[in-house]
């Protein structure tokens, strides 16, 4: 589907192109300031099968980044020579400075140098690169250091002294600190950093209103378990929902002014999503319970959220070449269980309408990757500021693509795709994992069999 034109300054909508974009945290962040997501790059079969599911707008090229042009990227989404006003990510960063050698140089970092080059293929007026607090500390800081020189070598400004950001900070109820490093063209004003807009919950004297608590964010929403169809499935519809916080009420999108600059979705909004239950033993049920609000539970070591404070990091577990251990779900403040992937999509700022994949394992592992949204969309409306435009709120209401998309296996989103199945496998002698090469030319995907 084509991106809308824009018209005229005072009504246009920029261009962005989301890296790495997993299920899509940035992108809808970055809708929610007035821009329009034109590409999104993920390489993930599942992930990028949700993030098209989601994001109808645009195009979702399941490939490697670094196995991708700029000039491609532009071919496959349709763009032609249309400016890109901002391209943003998050490459992840895993090597160490060596000796005799550059941190970039290093193949673990490979993908931060492949997000510098894309910015400039693209020549992008601005981008935005997003990554692990870890990254500012220690012998990381060599990586970081010369991801700042290769951009400043490649003509763009960085704004110092750069941040780490904290999601409570902007309306969020989970303490989650990221590095952001922002950044213009030479010649294009720079933007600024987003000052803290929030408190978060349960903490005192601080300049700011307070954030919405694990309460405001999951009180209102059903109970999973007094549903049987959420044993085996991930959704259902009831009329059970409770009184909803103002926070809640943004989930919801029961206001207008929820949708913010992005588009309004079709969606039935008695439909409770990404709710499958756990099954939880009764000694376990027993620990949580006996677990006090805001400690750690001390045989799993699973945080109990407070119903008054935030939520500690949601994190992602690891993918399939690394075990495929499932993420640490926090405990209920109320119930004792571990909170479902829609309560840690509410704890992370992704509405309702926003669909996961149907498993509790890639569901939480998108949550745990992506940024949260309502920080994303702070940065951006920074970007938006610098440009000195004035997005306005579509119109259109957009009809989600099928929600087939959300339920597909790794072989069916492959398939879907037409790329080859990501699989890894384990050398029996050493028990190392390592992922089966591929024929990166079977990866080049042409824009006649790139799924619209």
């Amino acid at each position: 589907m084509e991106i809308p034109k824009a018209r005229g300054k005072a009504a246009s909508r920029p261009v962005g192109i989301d890296l790495f974009a997993g299920a899509g945290g940035m992108s809808l962040g970055f809708e929610q300031a007035g821009f329009d997501i034109a590409a999104a790059i993920e390489i993930d079969p599942v992930h990028a099968a949700v993030h098209k599911r989601n994001f109808p707008l645009g195009a979702t090229i399941p490939h490697s980044a670094t196995d991708l042009s700029g000039t491609a990227i532009r071919e496959l989404a349709g763009l032609g020579d249309r400016r890109i006003d901002a391209v943003f990510g998050g490459a992840p960063c895993q090597g160490f400075s060596l000796i005799g050698r550059r941190a970039l140089d290093d193949p673990r970092n490979a993908l931060a140098a492949e997000f510098v080059r894309l910015v400039t293929e693209l020549d992008a007026e601005y981008f935005v690169f997003e990554n692990v607090k870890g990254l500012t500390v220690g012998r990381q800081r060599a990586v970081l250091n010369e991801i700042i020189e290769a951009f400043e070598t490649a003509g763009y400004r960085v704004r110092f002294p750069w941040k780490v950001l904290n999601a409570s900070h902007y309306g969020v109820p989970q303490h989650r600190e990221r590095l952001f490093l922002v950044g213009a063209k030479r010649g294009s004003t720079l933007p600024e950093y987003p000052g803290p807009a929030t408190a978060p919950a349960g903490s005192d004297n601080l300049p700011f209103p307070a954030g919405p608590s694990c309460f405001d964010a999951l009180a209102d929403l059903p109970e999973a378990e007094d549903f049987p169809e959420l044993i085996e499935d991930d959704a259902v519809l009831t009329g059970t929902w409770g009184e909803p916080s103002a926070y809640a009420r943004a989930m919801r999108c029961l206001d207008n002014d929820a949708w913010y600059l992005g588009y309004p979705r079709h969606w039935n909004p008695a439909l409770l999503t990404s709710s499958t239950r756990t099954e939880h033993t009764e000694i376990s049920r027993r620990r949580f319970r006996e677990t006090e609000p805001g400690r750690v539970e001390p045989v799993s070591r699973f945080y109990k959220l407070s119903p008054n404070g935030v939520s500690n990091t949601l994190r992602a577990g690891t993918d399939a070449a690394r075990g495929a251990f499932t993420s640490p779900r926090p405990i209920h403040y109320a119930e004792s269980r571990c909170v479902t992937v829609r309560e840690m999509a509410r704890l992370h700022g992704f509405p309702d309408w926003f669909r996961f994949h149907r498993t509790k394992w890639h569901g939480a592992r998108q949550i745990g990757n992506a940024v949260p949204p309502p920080l994303a969309r702070a940065v951006a409306s920074c970007i938006v500021e610098a440009m000195g435009v004035c997005p306005q709120r579509p119109k259109t209401i957009l009809e989600p693509q099928s929600d087939d998309l959300v339920k597909m296996d790794m072989s069916e989103a492959a398939a879907y795709w037409s790329v080859p199945v990501p699989v890894a496998r384990r050398d029996r002698k050493s028990g190392d994992r390592k992922r089966k090469q591929t024929d990166i030319e079977a990866l080049r995907l042409t824009a006649s069999r790139l799924p619209r």
